[in-house]
């Protein structure tokens, strides 16, 4: 991980292509802007995990379908 320090009204770039701009920077709250093409897709870090943990809990291993179903008829009987 690279570390730097900006302040308000500085930038760094990304691969030619990304350009990073601190926009404010108040107490512990940084207000950046990103320039990027369009078909860079940018999203909070937050918000990919948690896409990544819904999708983890709505998979369903063959085992425990197996189980579940088996669950399922011992109780019909």
């Amino acid at each position: 991980m690279l570390v730097i320090t900006r302040k308000a009204g500085e930038s760094i770039v990304i691969s030619d292509n990304v350009e990073v701009c601190v926009l404010e920077a108040v107490g512990d709250k940084v207000k950046l802007g990103i320039n990027a093409p369009r078909e860079i897709k940018i999203i909070r870090s937050e918000l990919k995990i948690a896409k990544e943990t819904n999708e983890q809990s709505a998979k369903v291993s063959d085992a425990g379908l197996k189980q579940l179903l088996n669950k399922g008829k011992q109780e019909e009987n």
